[in-house]
């Protein structure tokens, strides 16, 4: 694993840690999904999903308000000369999966149809 792809996964793994410890969002849960560095170390993308949905907004200024606690935790976690600045995003990939885990459940109990009664829908022409 490259160096970029390893300390991306370290902040990620960190990162996460710090916020079950340091940040307090007492009606949700806050789950970082991906970090991506850019290749000077100067900022670092954070992707982070939330339950509830509804909480997304409060929990971007949550983690906003936070950054510069979650920067100082950093440095004495791990050893990188500079802590990248952090930019902090959502990440809908949940919120689109359990999308699609419902079309999917409604699919399947669609198909899930008894013999009897498709037989009784083909009668019907």
């Amino acid at each position: 694993m490259p160096n970029i792809d390893r300390l991306n996964e370290t902040l990620r793994k960190e990162i996460a840690s710090i916020i079950i410890e340091e940040v307090e969002f007492p009606n949700g849960l806050i789950t970082v999904t991906h970090v991506e560095c850019d290749t000077n170390f100067y900022s670092a993308r954070i992707l982070f999903s939330v339950l509830p949905d509804s909480l997304v907004g409060t929990a971007l200024e949550k983690l906003r308000k936070n950054s510069r606690l979650i920067g100082e935790e950093l440095k004495h976690r791990i050893r990188i000369r500079k802590i990248p600045h952090l930019i902090w995003e959502f990440d809908p990939t949940e919120k689109q999966a359990g999308a699609l885990d419902k079309i999917f459940a409604a699919a399947e109990k669609e198909k899930e149809t008894p013999e009897d009664e498709i037989e009784d829908i083909n009668y019907q022409y």
